[in-house]
């Protein structure tokens, strides 16, 4: 094999487990930001929360915890992730849209988790508040979870740049 210039581990990376939910999740603390091309489609302003139609169903909820616990009985590693904002998150992946399951959001112990909503997909694969979604939930699920990491990719594209130029 011939020897190559880059290396990954030239790649300088956070510390593992520094970046959490609470950088990419919306703040419900009073300072989300107002995104003129969101309005109000993820997060309500008035209520300082995230829109309802992001927490479970309860029926979804109990399928979720029923499926978990038939597959954990059964020795295999299939369920949901519930996660805090001091988590680090699980991978996103485009079938999200189906039910969030890979990464739901606790909510506290009388309310549903939540999943992400798109804003919040899209801060997760690094894409800066102004870019815009112009999609449908399902759509952005998907190509949210199609993505790759656009500070990674970036880091990586400048790395090679001084070899290949």
């Amino acid at each position: 094999m011939k020897p190559t210039l880059f290396s990954l581990e030239n790649i300088k990376l956070p510390p593992k487990g520094e970046i959490k939910l609470e950088h990419i999740l919306h703040r419900k603390n009073g300072n989300e930001p107002f995104l003129e091309h969101d309005q109000e489609k993820y997060f309500n302003f008035e209520k300082n929360r995230v829109q309802d139609k992001y927490t479970l169903t309860d029926h979804l909820w109990v399928y979720l915890q029923n499926y978990a616990k038939k597959h954990k009985a059964a020795g295999n590693g299939f369920g949901f992730g519930l996660v805090t904002e001091d988590d680090i998150a699980r991978t996103l992946s485009a079938r999200y849209y189906k039910d969030g399951s890979e990464i739901l959001v606790y909510q506290g112990k009388k309310k549903n988790p939540r999943r992400l909503t798109p804003r919040e997909c899209a801060r997760l694969m690094g894409y800066p508040d102004d870019f815009i979604i112009p999609v449908s939930d399902t759509r952005a699920y998907k190509q949210f979870g199609n993505s790759v990491i656009v500070p990674l990719f970036y880091t990586i594209a400048e790395a090679i740049k001084p070899i290949i130029i």
